[in-house]
């Protein structure tokens, strides 16, 4: 098997769904006591947000060649925003790096779909590092079009989602929010930051919707395995 580096603790919650959906991954592909051999390092999840994601290179930079230096095979980001820096990274460090994004379009192109919704931190939703990744593979994609409601979406996932907090009332205003995609001509909705599958899932919707923890894992094990 292929060891993998992931780049974990934005947000530990979400860090732990990754290290079980990959491990159950593998063992299911390989059977008997086989299990993924990875490392994991866990960033301090406040200092992403003392610094800001828009200035956090460094500390993400500083993650992932620790685990070079460790003899991991790949590394993994285990955020859809940290992907806004995949590019440099994987430029520095010349490895391969398992694009969240990448693997989310493959998944929906899949599906046959044209239209998706993204739901995701104001950062994947605003900026084009995450969009153009969808686009670059035929894809519209759709946001929510008020501020309020982006910055909404935002302030969940921080100061709710981030720290393991699940708010029915955040439920379902995330359901409305993206019903709304969905009647402006969202086919599916792309659960775009790796907290959300924690409030939403495909059993609120009648479109696909594409979990992108899910998919990432599903990547890395196919790496790991491959």
């Amino acid at each position: 098997m292929k060891k993998v580096g992931l780049v974990g603790g934005i947000s530990w919650v979400s860090t732990i769904d990754y290290y079980k959906l990959i491990n159950e991954g593998v063992n299911k592909k390989l059977g008997g006591l086989q299990f993924a051999e990875c490392l994991i390092y866990s960033l301090n999840f406040g200092d992403i947000q003392e610094k800001t994601w828009a200035n956090s290179y460094e500390l993400l930079l500083n993650a992932c060649l620790s685990l070079q230096k460790s003899g991991v095979d790949a590394i993994v980001l285990c955020a859809n925003t940290a992907h806004m820096y995949a590019d440099e990274i994987e430029k520095e460090i010349r490895l391969p790096l398992i694009h969240i994004g990448t693997e989310t379009a493959k998944a929906i192109t899949k599906e046959k779909i044209t239209t998706v919704g993204l739901l995701g931190t104001s950062f994947s939703m605003e900026m084009d590092f995450y969009k153009d990744r969808l686009k670059s593979f035929g894809l519209n994609v759709l946001i929510p079009e008020k501020q309020e409601t982006r910055n909404y979406i935002q302030h969940v996932l921080k100061e709710e989602l981030g720290r393991g907090i699940i708010n029915p009332d955040s439920k379902q205003n995330y359901i409305k929010i993206a019903n709304e995609l969905i009647a402006r001509g969202a086919e599916g909705i792309i659960l775009g930051c790796t907290e959300i599958p924690l409030l939403i899932d495909q059993s609120h919707f009648s479109v696909p919707v594409f979990d992108t923890t899910k998919i990432h894992s599903e990547a890395i094990v196919n790496f790991i395995t491959s």
